[in-house]
């Protein structure tokens, strides 16, 4: 998808996108069900774009039409609600040899395991759970709330901006629960959404002030090939898998990817540190402290990146960039103690994000 270009919107769609304004929440499902057929055409017929065909379509997008970029966060709604309209798609179509392939391969066991992580949390039994849980909550209207972040965590089309508003209404209490050490799994268990990486990364905006996806987008871009130049990593075995790689591809923006996910998982080389502690790369996560699992990291098509907190699946990720946004933002979020074995990589790191000068250089 290098080479992809927009398609030709529709007479009504061209005439909301010349006047430059963001576009109301009919005109945002015309584009994209428009972009998702287009795509759906471009891949001859694919329902499975990988991750980096979703960057090159929703990048395509913003460039041509740069006011759709809300606040800095529009690549994460647009490409979210691509995903989403992909999703609806292929509902339908359960039988469909290629849904039934793909469910199989790499769907499956992953539907198999938020099936038994929401087993518990079905709508039937949420009334019951309320009332088991520690006693943080401030009157029916709290209980309410939380009972609705819930239900609606499960369903497959997810009403966001509702969602925003209700996680908006319930900072106070997360916020107490999190100072208290209330234990992660209770703040998950009431705040599921927390999984998701765009409200973790909501969150952190709230606490900080800062967009940490967009400044890790920045930091990687511009440290990568600093990063890889190094004398230090130059025989890592991150390094060598990447340089073999390198080799069987041409395109501009997967060799981009590929040295920015090699940038990414060798920082904590470059301080002299635990990598353990920050990625477990084609292996088990053996830390309870917040790190990365990442599988086959140069392969744009089967590449996988999920974060664990206490040994236990937090959220799934589409790329390393938003794989190392989340693993700091986790740390914030929760108010986790930073490991002394990795303490210089994410003092580096916050550093950048919150364009302070760090002890901890290259």
């Amino acid at each position: 998808t290098s080479s992809y270009a927009l398609p030709d919107f529709p007479y009504d769609v061209k005439c909301t996108l010349a006047e430059k304004k963001c576009p109301d929440h009919s005109m945002r499902i015309r584009i994209i069900e428009f972009l998702q057929a287009d795509m759906t055409k471009y891949l001859e017929g694919s329902l499975y774009p990988n991750s980096q065909q979703y960057n090159i379509v929703v990048n395509a997008l913003l460039q041509a039409y740069p006011f759709l970029d809300e606040d800095g966060n529009g690549f994460l709604l647009w490409k979210r609600a691509l995903k989403d309209r992909f999703k609806y798609v292929r509902r339908p179509i359960e039988d469909d040899e290629q849904v039934l392939r793909n469910k199989c391969k790499f769907g499956h066991r992953r539907g198999q395991t938020r099936k038994s992580s929401s087993a518990e949390n079905k709508p039937d039994d949420v009334k019951v759970q309320v009332e088991e849980e520690p006693v943080h909550l401030e009157g029916n209207a709290m209980d309410v709330h939380i009972k609705w972040l819930k239900q609606e965590y499960m369903k497959t089309q997810r009403n966001w901006k509702e969602v925003d508003n209700r996680m908006n209404v319930t900072t106070e209490i997360r916020r107490k629960m999190i100072s208290d050490k209330a234990p992660i799994k209770d703040i998950l268990r009431l705040f599921p959404f927390l999984r998701c990486p765009y409200q973790l990364f909501r969150e952190f905006q709230l606490l900080t002030h800062m967009d940490i996806y967009k400044k890790t987008v920045e930091i990687l871009e511009i440290y990568s090939e600093n990063i890889l130049s190094l004398y230090v990593v130059r025989n890592n075995p991150i390094n060598i898998m990447l340089q073999e790689n390198l080799k069987r591809h041409t395109e501009e923006d997967i060799l981009k990817y590929m040295k920015m996910t090699a940038a990414c998982l060798l920082l904590p080389d470059v301080f002299g540190e635990d990598s353990s502690l920050f990625a477990a790369v084609n292996e088990e996560v053996k830390v309870a402290t917040p790190v990365l699992e990442v599988k086959n990291p140069f392969n744009v098509n089967s590449c996988e990146f999920v974060l664990y907190v206490e040994r236990e699946e937090l959220a799934q990720l589409d790329d390393c960039t938003m794989a190392l946004a989340a693993l700091v933002a986790t740390f914030h979020v929760f108010a986790i103690p930073c490991p002394k074995r990795i303490q210089r990589t994410l003092n580096f790191l916050e550093s950048l994000v919150f364009e302070v000068r760090s002890s901890a250089s290259f």
